[in-house]
């Protein structure tokens, strides 16, 4: 006999932030083939449009786009009315809407580390706040927070900073709101290959010793990597739709890495 999982996912009611490119698109994608009805948050309307135009092929559930700040604590909470009002509520939260890597190097004062905890730390913590009255409600609810594996290296203090501190954010919602059917958790990805990646390796090219070509760098990056390539938005996608699923309760308050395995690294 042949098991199949069913994810379970059918119904119920994403919001992703981030969700016009990247990653959190990538989750769209997958979310919208298992039935998932879809509020796609970013800043950018006409980017919305676009990815909405794509998702809304995929599956049978509904694509609605909320033009969002989630540096912006009135543009957060107005997003969360327009998801009541729209699909009334969510069931899922996927927290993915940060300041891109362009892999250029450039000085970075303490304006720049403010708003990097500005949209991504508290920006994730208003978007939960905002959306999980309506999953202890419920009893039901689901909070995947994108971060990456800046926590877990050095080179860059922003980008350290603010991981570490959604990884600890995610713990705390975690403890919070479990005994209430809502699980908390934070993903890690490394360096992940989507529409974005080919201007980030010329960004990371032009930053490096003169001479440096993109085969150079992407070669130095999946040396490290223990699979031999970089990971795809689609299988971050994947682990996440596991997650938020009824499938995924086991997993509550952990960071789950998905950089496809950093050599000479141990975490236990």
């Amino acid at each position: 006999m042949v098991w199949v999982m069913d994810l379970e996912l059918t119904g119920r009611r994403a919001v992703i932030t981030g969700g016009s490119r990247g990653i959190g698109l990538s989750c769209a994608r997958v979310l919208a083939a298992e039935g998932v009805d879809l509020a796609l948050v970013a800043r950018d309307p006409e980017a919305l449009d676009t990815a909405a135009g794509e998702v809304d092929t995929l599956g049978p559930g509904r694509v609605i786009t909320v033009p969002t700040d989630t540096g912006d604590a009135d543009s957060v909470l107005a997003m969360a009315k327009t998801v009541r009002a729209e699909l009334g509520g969510a069931d899922i939260l996927i927290n993915s809407a940060a300041r891109p890597n362009t892999g250029r190097a450039r000085p970075m004062g303490d304006d720049d580390l403010a708003d990097e905890v500005n949209v991504k730390v508290a920006g994730y913590l208003r978007c939960a706040r905002a959306l999980a009255p309506g999953m202890v409600d419920s009893g039901w609810g689901r909070i995947i927070n994108i971060a990456g594996l800046a926590a877990r290296w050095t080179g860059s203090v922003t980008g350290s900073v603010r991981n570490v501190a959604v990884a600890a954010m995610t713990k705390n919602l975690a403890d919070e709101y479990g005994s209430r059917g809502i699980t908390v958790n934070v993903v890690h990805p490394g360096m992940t290959r989507t529409e974005r990646t080919p201007d980030t390796l010329v960004g990371m090219a032009a930053a490096a010793d003169e001479g440096t070509t993109v085969e150079q760098v992407q070669a130095d990056l999946e040396s490290r990597i223990a699979i031999g390539r970089m990971v795809t938005g689609e299988e971050i996608a994947w682990l996440v739709a596991f997650l938020a699923s009824p499938k995924g309760v086991a997993v509550n308050g952990d960071a789950v890495v998905a950089g496809g395995g950093l050599r000479g690294t141990i975490h236990y």
